[in-house]
């Protein structure tokens, strides 16, 4: 390693984005959990249109975000309703994808030494990861079996005194790549957490299984709830995310953000999306739809365990096949899945999309049924 070079750096597996390689045509990309469908043509025109005539290319974007924060507000609201305490703009904190809101409640909390997170694995890998990056230190803990959280574990976790001690959890509601809700038991231990302990609780599938924890932020100075337009909205391409939280912790994380992260196409496409989120978000029922069917067609084959899922994508295990090898055979027929943590996760993709998956499963294991 390079003598400048952080040490701890040398062992650090980085993110794995779409695997990419040789497969033949077409290739169905459900591996990533966006959504199967761009925006629609008459979006994409209007779009263009604020390019060509209303975005200034030398000049940089809103740093304020202002009217973006008062277009999520209204949706938060509005999705959430009723609410005791309605979310204001000043509630609302946007980031380069919910990666950098991540990196940020990290720099607010635990760098230079002053505190580690604790996750419960299988789940989402960035927060471990952007952890290494800036020197935190991670405290790991396994799942249940159904996924649920080790609660006995977890709770001697926080209790175990350790240097720095743990300064933030992270969990995601429904879980990735499990699928799984927070159940009401788990929610009453989150509350119970002191107020020293940040909680974060990332709703990148909110659109999905329409279940929330807004209602909490009000009561607990100490949660902040992660979203993003990356999912349902179709924005992927455009890396916006935004976190919910008290003012006094948003206004910490517009301290500690980098100045105009945000590019004013990005901005423009997230108005846009939320002016016309009726029309966007129609797809969702097919979506749980084809979840369902697909579920249901891959219990056929009695060497997969199928776990219940509230968003956009299902996972699955096996005690007898190896899932990597599936995996790769799967992508070499032109279906992009992800192995992750033993076992894989299948993004639900349009009908079409679904069927040649159906079909690849099948030509792979039809010895299997």
């Amino acid at each position: 390693m390079v003598g400048f070079i952080r040490a701890d750096l040398a062992n650090l597996t980085s993110y794995t984005p779409h695997p990419g390689g040789i497969s033949p045509q077409p290739v169905d990309r459900l591996d990533t959990n966006e959504s199967p469908y761009d925006l629609p043509p008459e979006l994409i025109a209007r779009l263009s249109w604020f390019y060509q005539q209303q975005i200034e290319n030398n000049r940089y974007p809103d740093g304020s975000h202002h009217q973006l924060k008062q277009a999520i507000a209204t949706y938060v609201n509005e999705s959430a309703s009723p609410l005791t305490i309605p979310i204001t703009p000043a509630q609302i904190s946007l980031g380069n994808g919910s990666d950098e809101l991540i990196r940020s409640l990290l720099i607010a909390t635990c760098v230079g030494g002053a505190g580690g997170i604790l996750v419960a694995d299988p789940t989402f890998s960035m927060y471990e990861i952007i952890a290494k990056t800036l020197a935190v230190a991670v405290t790991k803990i396994t799942r249940q079996p159904d996924f649920t959280l080790n609660l006995s574990a977890a709770q001697q976790a926080l209790d175990t005194p350790s240097t720095p001690p743990i300064r933030v959890l992270f969990l995601v509601h429904p879980n990735s790549p499990t699928g799984n809700l927070l159940t009401p038991g788990e929610i009453d231990w989150l509350e119970s957490l002191p107020p020293e302990i940040l909680v974060v609780v990332d709703e990148a599938y909110f659109e999905y299984s329409q279940t929330s924890l807004v209602d909490k932020i009000n009561q607990h100075p100490n949660w902040v709830i992660l979203r993003t337009f990356s999912k349902a909205f179709r924005l992927a391409a455009h890396r916006v995310g935004y976190a919910i939280a008290s003012p006094q912790l948003t206004n910490i994380l517009e301290k500690v953000r980098l100045p105009y992260n945000l590019p004013s196409f990005s901005q423009t496409a997230a108005l846009i999306a939320l002016e016309h989120r009726q029309e966007l978000l129609a797809t969702i029922p097919e979506t749980i739809a084809e979840r369902a069917r697909l579920t249901q067609n891959l219990t056929q084959y009695p060497y997969f365990q199928i776990f219940p899922s509230a968003a956009n994508f299902i996972y699955l295990r096996s005690a007898h096949l190896d899932l990597n090898q599936l995996s790769q055979n799967l992508k070499s027929k032109g279906t992009l899945i992800r192995y992750t943590q033993g076992g894989i996760r299948i993004t639900i993709g349009t009908p079409t999309e679904n069927n040649r998956t159906l079909a690849h499963f099948s030509e792979l294991l039809s010895g299997l049924k």
